[in-house]
């Protein structure tokens, strides 16, 4: 009998390289597609950067370079586009940006500010109720409590009135931006008002804002008020001269690169203080 033979085709091994190839293609996409986004990505950095750059010099900040602005290799934005921002044309059809303030209003050095202010508070500076002085974080204006409040009270004396008219009047013309610090003696106080010198100190430093913004038309935007008791003196506590001189409001004009910017320190810090008893 003759053996039946067995029916069938042969099987292909080699069926993985349909998904190997369909994998590869997705891989190259994939690459693409983020090649692509990499491009745009390059393309937007330059944008900011031309942008970031052209708004620094119309605002004074950097003087305009006499380069082109460096962005990417690729140039991403046409050259005659970046040059036309750093000319403080802008984007093309997009005008010029604008200015933060105005540039007729520039600000003065703040030591032709010191010369001016030191004639005009020329009689108070001589009876030693008001200090100037050039500090890092600006020129500080030291209105004194002997010439300018009763002792642990907030209010001005009407006799100071004058020369608070003739201090704002100056700082008004100017766009600095302006800190004003309430500072006190060591000496505990507790009445009817205050129950602590922290109280007392943020109550001189906003009325003196309040007279500002009410009175004298300081922009509110310039102004900011801070408290500091007795922990940051110009001099010891151990005397009644010393105590007299922490006794003080300080109205800081803050250079103009500093405006609405972080807050430096207070105008002093803090010698070593004994402890002693007497009127705030």
């Amino acid at each position: 009998m003759r053996s039946r033979r067995k029916s069938g085709g042969s099987v292909s091994h080699d069926r993985w390289l349909v998904s190997y190839s369909d994998f590869i293609t997705l891989m190259f996409a994939f690459f693409v597609v983020m090649f692509s986004s990499a491009q745009m990505d390059k393309k937007k950095v330059g944008r900011l950067s031309a942008a970031i750059q052209a708004a620094f010099q119309q605002m004074g900040i950097f003087q305009a370079a006499n380069s082109r602005a460096p962005i990417a290799t690729t140039n991403p934005l046409p050259l005659d586009s970046v040059q036309m921002i750093e000319e403080g044309k802008g984007l093309a059809g997009q005008g010029p940006l604008p200015l933060p303030f105005d540039k007729a209003k520039a600000p003065k050095d703040l030591a032709t500010l010191e010369k001016e202010l030191a004639q005009t508070l020329g009689p108070e500076i001589q009876r030693h109720e008001i200090a100037l002085q050039a500090r890092r974080e600006g020129l500080v204006i030291s209105l004194r409590e002997l010439g300018f409040f009763d002792s642990g009270s907030a209010e001005l004396r009407p006799g100071s009135e004058a020369a608070v008219k003739r201090i704002a009047e100056v700082l008004a013309s100017q766009p600095n931006d302006l800190r004003v610090e309430g500072h006190t003696d060591n000496v505990p106080i507790h009445n009817d008002h205050f129950a602590s010198n922290w109280e007392l100190s943020t109550a001189r430093a906003t009325e003196m804002i309040r007279l500002f913004i009410t009175r004298y038309g300081i922009t509110p935007t310039r102004l900011s008020a801070g408290g500091y008791a007795e922990f940051h003196p110009v001099s010891a506590n151990d005397t009644e001269a010393g105590r007299a001189l922490n006794r003080r409001v300080d109205i800081v004009v803050l250079p103009f690169a500093l405006a609405r910017g972080g807050e430096p320190p207070p105008t002093a810090s803090p010698p070593a203080a004994k402890p002693v008893t007497g009127k705030q």
